[in-house]
């Protein structure tokens, strides 16, 4: 029994198809025949059927029928918009024919409710003194550098050290290095240990006395008396560049040569970042709103297929970073099922809100002019360092006549003419 969103459909390969077919499996079969008195491939069809039977054929050439009749199906149902690969059956099969049961999830149809005069509105983007103050500090801590000074171990220089870690006058495992560069007052090393450096200086050695915590991971040293046996083999101090000619010129942004310019332009590049987070989070909201105005029943399938997709991305992205999907499930302990189960919000949030742009597009018949296609081939092959046919031959024009579509329907949403 069809159930909503649902169609099955019964096609049929018989006469002349269905016989070439068979022949085909026949040939492929022949091949592998074992039969007294001939070679492999040489026996007669008559000797091959008396030895294997008729029946011997029909697995191999229904599945070769599967694809023709697929092929068929799409052929003489033209006008449906099936969002997921059908599940078959074979009805029957002889040597007459096959029939085979498609059961095909059409897209379902979405009922739109208010999608115009939105409530959700934009939130207004400041920007405040103390952000480009903290962008900027950020961008001077990139640029820091550790400069070897003569004095004294003071809290935020680096210390080079040697040292080794004894308990009871015997070395442990893990506590020993070389020529470490350990930023005092990072907390790196267990509490207490940088505190004892300060004041020492290069070509210093001290013995550092301290206990480890109670709940340290290595169970014989917890809460441990331990000596380490520390020498300074050089003092660092970090020094973070001032707002001069030499800080301008290692930005390497260009008309950028004053603190008055730098802030400027910090400040528009802090406005343009938040314009488009305000912008996105204005645009998911009226998405939101509009689609609980929607009536629609979502097949299952499709958030499944969605989730999927989502899982494939994601590991082409690992990819790109030397990094394989069953690494990435080995280094969190997660499973696919628990990685599609992550991502089943967000994919039942692009199903439902394509449903609703589609919607959208089709009761305000909204097209993409030649113009408008054209010119954003051009905009997307120059990103892409391509010609427009070289990207036409890759990606196709559809894609973009349908992303100038969703384009004009976000306009429409948020309220643009």
């Amino acid at each position: 029994m069809e159930k909503k969103n649902e169609k099955e459909v019964i096609i049929k390969i018989d006469g002349k198809e269905w016989g070439k077919l068979l022949d085909d499996a026949f040939k492929k079969a022949n091949r592998k025949a074992k039969i007294d008195g001939f070679r492999p491939g040489k026996a007669p069809k008559n000797i091959f059927l008396k030895h294997y039977g008729k029946e011997s054929l029909y697995y191999e050439a229904s599945n070769m029928a599967i694809d023709v009749a697929y092929d068929k199906l799409l052929e003489e149902n033209e006008d449906l918009q099936i969002v997921t690969e059908p599940t078959v059956n074979i009805n029957s099969v002889d040597d007459k024919g096959i029939e085979f049961k498609f059961l095909l999830t059409l897209k379902p149809e979405l009922k739109l409710g208010e999608y115009k005069n939105l409530k959700a509105k934009k939130e207004k983007v400041k920007v405040t003194a103390e952000e480009v103050e903290h962008s900027i500090e950020h961008m001077r801590e990139h640029y820091k550098e550790n400069v070897t000074k003569e004095g004294k171990i003071e809290k935020g220089d680096i210390a080079v050290i040697d040292f080794e870690g004894f308990k009871d006058g015997v070395a442990f495992d893990g506590g020993k290095g070389e020529n470490y560069s350990l930023e005092i007052g990072s907390n790196t090393f267990i509490p207490g240990f940088e505190d004892q450096l300060i004041g020492l200086k290069a070509g210093d050695e001290k013995d550092v006395k301290l206990s480890f915590p109670d709940d340290y991971h290595v169970d014989d040293l917890k809460g441990q008396p331990v000596v380490f046996k520390v020498k300074v083999n050089e003092v660092k101090q970090v020094v973070i560049p001032e707002l001069d000619k030499d800080f301008f010129d290692d930005l390497g942004m260009e008309g950028i040569d004053t603190k008055e310019a730098l802030e400027k332009q910090v400040k528009e590049n802090i406005k343009a970042q938040k314009e488009k987070e305000a912008e996105d989070k204005w645009l998911d909201a009226l998405l939101e709103e509009a689609f609980k105005n929607a009536t629609v029943d979502i097949p299952e399938v499709m958030i499944t297929d969605e989730q999927n997709r989502m899982v494939k991305e994601y590991g082409q992205n690992l990819q790109m970073q030397g990094i394989t999907l069953e690494q990435f499930y080995q280094f969190t302990n997660l499973t696919e099922d628990k990685l599609k189960e992550e991502y089943k919000e967000q994919a039942t949030k692009r199903v439902s809100y394509r449903l609703l742009l589609d919607a959208i597009i089709k009761a305000e018949k909204i097209e993409a002019t030649d113009k408008e296609v054209d010119k954003e081939l051009e905009e997307l092959a120059k990103n892409y360092n391509m010609t427009k046919e070289d990207f036409i031959n890759n990606f196709g024009d559809e894609m973009i006549k349908y992303e100038v579509k969703i384009r004009k329907a976000f306009d429409l949403l948020k309220g643009v003419k």
